[in-house]
Order: structure tokens, then C-alpha cells, then sequence
């Protein structure tokens, strides 16, 4: 870990090759990503930017380094008497960073800001492989309390 400070704030499309590196970096990013090509990636960070329920974030050391991020999704409904909440998603940290409470910090982050936005729920969905991060949510308060399902289009 770097012991250069650490700023959480909006991502820019200047970011985006650094989040598409981080989401690649590891076993299912590396099967599901594609760096090499950005096309896909600027035309949904366009979606994101326009639209002002998705806070997509990086947290970067002071020398410049993108070293973590997430997505934040706030989603006004009608279930739960008309509660708003919150989805987290594409959770990344630097490798090099992995210990550090940077993950920590994020997910603080997220926690704040959706209960500044007046969500009464944080949820996320984490891939059934991922134990090391399922413990790391778990530790944080989250709790496993759904099934998830997907259906591929």
C-alpha cells in the first residue's frame, strides 16, 4: 500500500481506462472485459454521466494513481412503502492496495452518500466465487439475505 493520501471522487472519462484495467483485473474481469477496446466503455460512461442517480467514483492516491472503485445506483420504488435504495456495484481495488481499507472506504462512501440521497437500503450483489469478498461485506455489515439471479440478453 502507498502511503500517499487517498481522494474518493466522480470518476471523468479521463478515468475510465484506469476503472476498465481495475474491473479486468482479476479471473472473471479478465473474462468479461475488454481494455484493449474502450468504444463500449465511453458510450455507457456517457449513460452514467447523464444520468444523476448514478454516482460512479474512483478513489485515487495524490500522485495521480486510480487505485479503487464503484458504481452507486440510487432507485427511487414503490416496495418497502415507497423506499429508495441503493445498489453498489463493480467494487474494485488495486491489487497492490487489497488490505489497506481502501475497500473499506468505499463502501463507507457508498453508505454515506446513499443516505444522504434518502435511500433506507444499501444492497449489492457479490458472484457466489467471491468468498474472500462476501466475508469482507459481511464484515461491514452487510448481510446475505437474497438469491440472485440473472437472465442473459
Amino acid at each position: 500500500m502507498s502511503d500517499l493520501a487517498t481522494a474518493i471522487r466522480r470518476a471523468t472519462a479521463d478515468d475510465i481506462p484506469a476503472v476498465v484495467a481495475l474491473l479486468a483485473d482479476d479471473p472473471l474481469g479478465a473474462a468479461r472485459e475488454s481494455p484493449d477496446d474502450l468504444t463500449p466503455y465511453r458510450a455507457a460512461f456517457a449513460r452514467l454521466a447523464d444520468d444523476p442517480n448514478q454516482h460512479l467514483v474512483v478513489a485515487v492516491r495524490e500522485d495521480g494513481r486510480v487505485v479503487g472503485t464503484l458504481q452507486l445506483t440510487v432507485i427511487p420504488g414503490l416496495s418497502r412503502r415507497g423506499a429508495t435504495r441503493a445498489t453498489v456495484e463493480g467494487v474494485r481495488v488495486h491489487a497492490d492496495e487489497r488490505g489497506s481499507g481502501l475497500g473499506t472506504r468505499l463502501l463507507e462512501w457508498a453508505v454515506d452518500t446513499a443516505r444522504r440521497e434518502g435511500c433506507h437500503l444499501v444492497q449489492l450483489t457479490s458472484d457466489a466465487t467471491r468468498v474472500d469478498a462476501h466475508r469482507f461485506y459481511e464484515r461491514l455489515g452487510f448481510e446475505a439475505s437474497h438469491l440472485g439471479f440473472k437472465y442473459h440478453l
